[in-house]
């Protein structure tokens, strides 16, 4: 969900509930424009939100996605007790089930629809987390496995566009351990594309190195995670780091054999009532004895700023920090920057170039009972300039 901006989102809610005459959209605390009430209100909680998409890899699109808050009458009466009288009461909660569901195009061609969904059982000791999605994405890609098992460019820097159209699918499930703020899960990925190269420039070559331009890959792994964020939708205080590994094996339907390993770090401060700080660590790496593997499989440098798959790497690390300045209840700005590695499995992952990227940005709380946020993000790398429209912190 890092596609949206809340005058759009604000714009098509409204033309959307005209019905709902009711529903008022000025908070009672502040006065101020809030959707808190029309999605605590609306039937099943749906909220129309445009998607407006300027990631560099993929061009400027527009799509439309469905957001649905599954809340009781008794957790939806409680949230609105608490944000009566308190600023922050009713976000603090417990967050509710959510379902999303859409679609999006974009200029290069690609189109997508998906559907996600995230639940909690017994207090937040079980969660669930899934979705699905197809369409035909037109990436480019910039590196690839040589014969001598290292990753060169693929065609100078211009790299080559990739279509990959069909579909997959993600699921987890999770169990906290005691009453500690770990959890122990399984995870399970699938994806099955067909392979095509839109731009021209040693279209054959790559063809036949690849092989298989209907490749399929299936994986089952394990997850840990500590989790201590104080919201789900907009965290100010907290943690949560994850460790997720993936097994890629033919036995479970994959045409290929690897294996991923992925380290998440997320980390929150509040330092003051107006300053607060947040940093972002990400590590992935792949293994495997094959001797090529499709370019979506291998990871790369994501950050704010630089084109997803324009450094990839048998392995990377993504380094990212925030500061936020909060002006009042609603609005809120900030700066952040960032750097990333890329390199094989052979090479010292410091030992290449850093990558760069910065930028600066806005939050307004849109929905203050559930504490969501959402805004806009310019930001700059070498060769890229983005931008992003957000909901939460974006970090």
């Amino acid at each position: 969900m890092s596609f949206y901006t809340s005058r759009l989102l604000v714009l098509m809610s409204l033309s959307a509930s005209f019905a709902s005459s009711a529903v008022d959209f000025t908070d009672p605390i502040d006065g101020k424009l809030d959707m808190g009430e029309y999605l605590a209100e609306n039937a099943y909680g749906f909220l129309p939100v445009p998607i407006l998409i300027t990631e560099p890899a993929l061009g400027y699109g527009f799509g439309f996605a469905g957001v649905f808050l599954h809340e009781s009458d008794l957790q939806r009466e409680k949230r609105k007790k608490l944000a009566a009288t308190s600023l922050d009461g009713g976000a603090q909660l417990l967050t509710p089930a959510i379902t999303v569901a859409g679609g999006l195009a974009t200029e290069n061609g690609t189109w997508m629809g998906f559907i996600g969904h995230r639940r909690t059982w017994n207090r937040d000791t079980i969660r669930y987390m899934g979705g699905l999605a197809y369409g035909d994405m037109n990436m480019t890609f910039y590196r690839q496995k040589n014969n001598a098992g290292a990753l060169e460019p693929i065609v100078g820097n211009s790299g080559v566009e990739f279509g990959m159209r069909g579909g997959g699918g993600m699921q987890q499930l999770q169990f906290r351990i005691d009453d500690t703020p770990l959890f122990l899960g399984a995870v399970q990925k699938y994806f099955q594309p067909e392979l095509s190269i839109n731009s021209p420039p040693k279209a054959d070559e790559i063809l036949n190195r690849l092989g298989n331009t209907t490749p399929t890959a299936s994986g089952l792994g394990l997850l840990m995670e500590y989790d201590t964020k104080n919201n789900f939708l907009n965290p100010t205080e907290g943690m949560n780091y994850t460790v997720e590994y993936i097994w890629f094996r033919d036995g479970i339907g994959s045409d290929y054999d690897f294996d991923t390993l992925n380290i998440k770090g997320r980390h929150y401060w509040t330092l003051t009532p107006e300053w607060s700080v947040a940093a972002r660590g990400y590590y992935k790496s792949l293994y495997t004895d094959e001797n090529f593997l499709p370019p979506p499989a291998y990871p790369d440098i994501e950050l704010r700023g630089i084109a997803r798959n324009r450094y990839q790497g048998e392995q990377t690390l993504s380094l990212e920090g925030q500061v936020n300045y909060q002006w009042n209840i609603r609005w809120s700005s900030n700066v952040f920057a960032g750097l990333g590695y890329a390199s094989s499995q052979h090479q010292s992952l410091f030992k290449g170039d850093e990558q760069y990227a910065y930028g600066v940005g806005f939050r307004y709380l849109i929905a203050r009972r559930y504490g969501m946020k959402t805004g806009i993000d310019l930001a700059f790398s070498e060769e890229d300039t983005a931008v992003y429209f957000q909901v939460g912190m974006g970090i």
